[in-house]
């Protein structure tokens, strides 16, 4: 069964860097393409980064392009996500998530199902 646990957030001061993990386990971690997700107070869940199986394509939404880098290392099931230039617009829950990810496209989606989806980290830029 699939288990996905997020680890790094925190509090951080504006202008200030964050790396997020997302360990993977209990399924063949090359067959998913995982994604992370946020959702800030009142909020809906907003769609950050998403990388594919074979590292081939990763997407990025357009409010933290040049700002944070999505990657992942196969050999340790796990998943990154390093953000610089934090803004206090980028305070939220982050949610490491099993998604579909269209082949060399833009569209990430994630998988139906609760089980889907980390427990969540929270994430904080304020001064």
């Amino acid at each position: 069964q699939l288990q996905l646990v997020e680890s790094g957030g925190g509090l951080v001061q504006p202008g200030g860097s964050l790396r997020l993990s997302c360990a993977v386990s209990g399924v063949t971690f090359t067959d998913y393409a995982i994604g992370w997700f946020r959702q800030a107070p009142d909020k809906e869940h907003e769609g950050v980064s998403c990388i594919s199986s074979g590292v081939a394509t990763t997407t990025y939404a357009d409010s933290v392009k040049g700002r944070f880098t999505i990657s992942r290392d196969n050999a340790k099931n796990t998943v990154y996500l390093q953000m610089n230039s934090l803004k206090p617009e980028d305070t939220a829950v982050y949610y490491c998530v099993a998604v579909y990810l269209e082949p060399y496209g833009s569209t990430c989606l994630p998988l139906r199902g609760a089980d889907n989806w980390g427990q969540g980290t929270q994430v904080t830029v304020s001064s």
